[in-house]
């Protein structure tokens, strides 16, 4: 077996008189000295965020956090009508959530900028080709669309012009999403707004985070508002109210009850 194929873990390790995140001391170097955000890019990607960097991921971390009683959020409060002994199941149950309709969009709108990007010079063409398949296959957009934020979602531009005023972003990856964008409505014949995930895609690209791994960090930003779900359903419970307006709009119509009629 060669080296890079032995198994081997490089994320923590201890003595009885410290513990390492990576190659870091735990009690000597990071506590009090870095930043939750800071730590979490650190041990994810193995490398210290810049302070633009950093300013980013806080930005994308704040964005993703809340967006009121969405799936997530009520399969969170359901879950801890049903079990309110285990707080962590009904974050758990939220967080399942995450995935490619809700929240974790960003990661296709990734993966398609990056493989757009592969041919810089042919990115007009093959991505007028993309925007045609994707409506012949009748196949949304990731990363664009909004059935509130019309015609612009506010917290694109904001985490464009955040991104952008850091010295160690390039900024290639959000003039990519940009341009494809006002390729979008040229097809389209209308405009399409490019929506919070679509922003956060082209932003966590232009800090390193690869579209494989991007999914994770809005599971993080997400367990924090998750949380808040529980902590407000413990002062004001709606999931009770929910589950009544489930069995009130939506009837059986089977023929169960005719038998005894």
């Amino acid at each position: 077996m060669s080296d890079d194929k032995k198994l081997q873990t490089r994320l923590a390790t201890h003595t009885n008189e410290e513990l390492y995140y990576r190659d870091d001391g735990l009690v000597s170097e990071l506590m009090g000295n870095v930043s939750f955000t800071q730590m979490m890019f650190m041990h994810i990607m193995g490398r210290r965020p810049t302070d633009g960097e950093t300013v980013i991921l806080d930005a994308v971390l704040v964005t993703l956090m809340e967006h009121g009683l969405t799936p997530s959020a009520i399969s969170t409060r359901l879950t801890y009508h049903s079990a309110p002994e285990a707080l962590q199941s009904a974050v758990a149950a939220g967080l399942l959530n995450v995935g490619s309709q809700f929240v974790g969009t960003m990661e296709n709108a990734a993966k398609m900028l990056s493989v757009l990007l592969e041919e810089p010079e042919n990115f007009d063409a093959n991505a007028r080709a993309e925007i045609q398949r994707r409506r012949a296959e009748k196949q949304v957009l990731p990363g664009f669309g909004h059935h509130l934020h019309k015609p612009d979602d506010p917290r694109t531009a904001k985490l464009f012009d955040i991104a952008l005023a850091q010295d160690s972003i390039e900024g290639n990856y959000i003039a990519a999403m940009k341009r494809f964008s006002a390729l979008v409505d040229e097809e389209l014949g209308r405009h399409l707004t490019i929506n919070a995930t679509g922003a956060v895609a082209a932003v966590l690209l232009e800090i390193g985070v690869e579209p494989e791994i991007m999914r994770g960090f809005s599971v993080i930003s997400r367990a924090a508002g998750l949380v808040a779900h529980i902590r407000e359903e413990q002062t004001h419970p709606t999931a009770r109210h929910i589950w009544d307006i489930v069995e009130e709009t939506v009837p059986y119509t089977g023929d169960a009850l005719k038998k005894n009629t």
